[in-house]
């Protein structure tokens, strides 16, 4: 799918309709996990951090939700650092084996071109495994990006959510676009959408709620001490 639009509304309905299937499928993978005492473990490196932010520990999100990261991957710990990290091999299997990830889990990667060892590596043993993988990609992105792995992350994955963002993760101005990032805009999107199909299949799996909210303390404080064994970040 390409991106035949500068609008950013008409963008983000044409990625959503043409990923209607790979989004019910994500959602049935983390049903899945939900019923089978699984975890949802997303990943990142970058700017893609932001996605996995979006899916943890928020209000609305689901609570079975176990982030795989490192801090030099953070680009607040150092920007340069956190390019080098993500194309340093060995750094996403350490992350990925430590993890404990299991056939239950399923692994939602976040990667807009989905070649750097990082998150190729972390796909690579969340295969070998058993568990799900969910990548969130650009199929454009990824053709046109300089190979740094021996795969990408969507030939590894078990399901493909395909954001469409042209290379570069600029849009504007058309005619030589430099500005205007579509990926963070599309992974949220899309992310939400998974979360109400998750919701139609099963809309008793454990969730949070917003803290700002009169009475949701309790609500949260039973799902921490509910996961907070087996999710680490909380």
């Amino acid at each position: 799918m390409a991106v035949t639009t500068t609008d950013i509304a008409t963008y983000v309905r044409d990625v959503l309709e043409a990923n209607d299937e790979a989004t019910a499928a994500a959602a049935r993978a983390i049903v899945r996990s939900g019923h089978r005492g699984g975890l949802v473990r997303p990943a990142g490196a970058g700017h893609s951090l932001a996605a996995v932010l979006e899916t943890f520990f928020r209000a609305g999100g689901l609570a079975f939700v176990s982030p795989l990261w490192h801090p030099d991957v953070l680009p607040f710990a150092g920007a340069r650092l956190a390019t080098d990290a993500e194309r340093r091999p060995g750094l996403g299997r350490r992350v990925a084996e430590e993890a404990g990830l299991g056939p239950d889990d399923t692994v939602v990667i976040f990667s807009n071109s989905g070649v750097n060892p990082y998150p190729v590596e972390i796909a690579e043993v969340a295969r070998e495994r058993g568990a799900a993988v969910v990548a969130f990609t650009s199929l454009r992105s990824s053709e046109a990006a300089p190979r740094r792995s021996s795969a990408t992350v969507a030939s590894l994955a078990d399901v493909v959510v395909d954001t469409a963002v042209p290379p570069g993760d600029v849009s504007w101005p058309p005619e030589a676009p430099v500005t205007s990032p579509l990926s963070s805009i599309a992974n949220t999107a899309l992310w939400t959408t998974i979360l109400r199909k998750v919701h139609d299949l099963d809309p008793g799996l454990p969730r949070w709620r917003s803290a700002n909210v009169e009475g949701n303390d309790e609500h949260n404080a039973a799902l921490m001490a509910r996961f907070e064994d087996r999710v680490t970040a909380l």
